[in-house]
């Protein structure tokens, strides 16, 4: 891979020295592989790798604190969010990170100080290595991995890889080391025919194929049948939200979708036919990161879910929703490359992208996006993801530096919303992981997904109607057609706005398994939920039900935009990062507390949701005229 655009290093003060031999520490480790690889042979010596070491940013361990001053309630500081600019000198890695980082490759790896570049946003060292040279500087092993679904190829090290203890400090990740070619999961489910999906070439950014219910032959505009079906007026009844647009021409939201996820513009308006007369011919305005197009035969299920139910409660053609197409039809995209087209200071173009895990532009192949985005894109104001991983997927080095992306992001009053998963407290089909930390089928340990763990994102599960039961009557955690996710990250601890929350729920409703079990000094998700179960959907013309934590997420978003909204027409500034303000005492009972339901997987009955915050669905639903009023008082 060419290395362009960056600048090379002076080196007239790294002058090469001798030096006494240096302690080498276990900088990143992975006890097992995951799911379908094997090591086949090990990796030819001079086989050529992008080799690119992320650097540790500055003051990150002031990252929390930054954020609590300007998004908790009780703090003077509230709404006051950063500049784009006062964001990326905060996190800058020092010069000194740099220096010892360099030196370290030149003595130790005999890499020609010529051969190393420094990114453009300063963040990662770039140089191109041969697999013999990346050993002997890492003391580690490359081999070949195989897949034994598709046969597919990867190059990754053994186990663990290694960096002299004084550098280690200076150090966040190096890759391609221990990260694996997996697949970004669409949170989406149902119970029969499968949407015809597009492939994409690699693996990257190429999500689960989703299962879509049968054509809905009965439309139903009453509220007597949102147990079975659930509809704009349906979602509206259940959280109280009648809104009308105030300041469309300030307000931003943003809906993530990773190609070849992609939807058919014709049927938003068979949608608003039946739902929203007035919203005829609105369309989502498309904003292409990497490439990002509407592929033809994509698979539409996700996109035409988030959009059109995102566009039908605003509710209004003046209000812009715009559709974060990531990645071309043939590389694919991941959380990573999003990242880059929002933050320029984050942007690891020219290497810093894991080649295994995120899409690598520009795209030489035939046909492939030709540049590479990098903070090409104003971030929304509200973000809704509906995809995510197993954290058992990734590195928590990988995770750690994606997480923090997230809250510094925040810092300029950006609010992340990912779906919480839809396997409970494991992944899909009754994988969880063994002893040993291995994914298995049958396994014992909860698994959660990842990045509903990161504390900088609010993690939405999902609730439904009980059959047989009104729409007014209290909704129950999904128990139909898939449990949500939830539960509490193996990465992340426990963050400070949630600790009393999750006390409160261990000590009251212990959940009885032994400590191995689930992490219970971990993040715990979700935050909140909203509805995921049988959304009438317009799919190529016809109505069909869908469900899943991809439909609670952008509910959740949509209904969170008028609460921006609102505070925009004031004058004020948008809620910015809200996990703080809602497990404050300012939010108490601003939520459906929802105490009925379950969220099983790995053999067991999972959680139980019970009154107050319970990792299945949160705090509950959201009450909107009482979020709306509560952060109305907020300065």
């Amino acid at each position: 891979m060419l290395l362009t655009g960056f600048f090379t290093l002076g080196v007239a003060s790294l002058a090469l020295a001798a030096r006494t031999p240096v302690r080498r520490v276990a900088h990143e480790t992975r006890r097992s592989l995951p799911a379908g690889w094997t090591p086949v042979r090990r990796a030819e010596p001079d086989r050529v790798l992008p080799l690119s070491v992320g650097l540790v940013q500055n003051n990150l361990e002031s990252l929390e604190a930054y954020l609590m001053d300007v998004s908790h309630p009780d703090s003077p500081n509230y709404s006051k969010h950063w500049t784009p600019a006062e964001v990326a000198d905060a996190f800058r890695p020092s010069q000194e990170a740099v220096e010892t980082v360099h030196m370290w490759l030149v003595e130790d790896g005999r890499i020609g100080a010529d051969r190393i570049k420094l990114s453009k946003s300063g963040s990662w060292l770039l140089a191109n290595v041969t697999a013999e040279e990346a050993e002997q500087l890492l003391g580690t092993e490359y081999y070949v991995y195989e897949h034994a679904e598709d046969g597919r190829e990867h190059l990754a090290c053994h186990q663990k890889y290694h960096v002299p203890e004084h550098v280690s400090k200076h150090v966040d990740l190096i890759t391609p080391t221990l990260h694996f070619d997996t697949k970004v999961q669409r949170h989406g489910s149902a119970d029969t025919d499968s949407v015809q999906t597009l492939g994409s070439a690699k693996n990257i950014g190429k999500i689960a194929s989703p299962k879509v219910g049968g054509v809905i032959e009965n439309f139903f505009s009453d509220l007597e049948h949102c147990d079975e079906t659930i509809t704009l007026a349906c979602l509206r009844v259940l959280y109280d939200f009648v809104y009308e647009p105030l300041a469309t021409h300030k307000n931003t939201i943003g809906v993530v979708e990773y190609t070849p996820e992609s939807h058919n513009a014709t049927d938003f308006d068979v949608f608003f036919a039946n739902y929203s007369k007035s919203q005829i011919g609105e369309r989502p305005t498309l904003v292409p990161i990497d490439g990002g197009i509407l592929v033809p035969n994509g698979d539409p299920a996700e996109s035409s879910l988030d959009l059109q139910y995102v566009l039908g409660l605003i509710g209004t053609k003046r209000q812009e929703v715009q559709l974060y197409q990531v990645g071309d039809p043939i590389e694919g995209a991941s959380f990573n490359n999003l990242l880059d087209g929002l933050d320029a200071s984050y942007c690891t173009s020219g290497g810093g992208d894991d080649p295994t895990q995120d899409g690598i532009y520009p795209d030489t192949a035939p046909g492939g996006y030709g540049k590479n985005d990098c903070g090409t894109v104003k971030p929304a104001f509200i973000i809704s993801t509906s995809y995510g991983y197993q954290e058992a997927d990734l590195t928590p080095a990988y995770m750690q530096r994606q997480c923090a992306e997230y809250g510094k992001l925040s810092l300029t009053g950006v609010t992340f919303v990912y779906s919480s998963g839809d396997a409970g407290v494991g992944g899909r089909q009754d994988v969880c992981l063994d002893e040993n930390g291995n994914q298995v089928v049958g396994g014992k340990i909860f698994s959660p997904t990842f990045p509903g763990g990161c504390p900088y994102v609010t993690s939405v599960g999902a609730t439904q109607v009980v059959p047989g039961h009104k729409v007014t009557d209290p909704e129950s955690a999904v128990f139909q057609r898939f449990p949500s996710g939830g539960g509490f990250s193996n990465v992340f601890p426990r963050a400070d706005f949630q600790k009393n929350a999750v006390a409160n729920y261990l000590e009251k409703f212990p959940p009885g398994y032994a400590p191995n079990i689930f992490n219970a000094t971990g993040r715990a998700f979700p935050d909140v939920s909203a509805n995921g179960l049988n959304y009438s959907v317009a799919l190529n013309g016809q109505f069909r039900l869908v469900s899943g934590t991809s439909a609670s997420a952008p509910t959740f978003a949509a209904i969170l935009s008028a609460v921006n909204d609102a505070r925009l027409a004031l004058g004020k500034k948008p809620v910015g990062w809200i996990n703080p303000a809602i497990y404050s005492n300012a939010f108490n009972g601003a939520f459906n507390d929802i105490t009925n339901g379950s969220n099983p997987n790995c053999g067991t009955q999972g959680f139980l949701a019970k009154p107050g915050w319970d990792p299945v669905t949160g705090l509950g639903t959201p009450n909107f005229p009482k979020l709306l009023a509560r952060w109305l008082l907020l300065p």
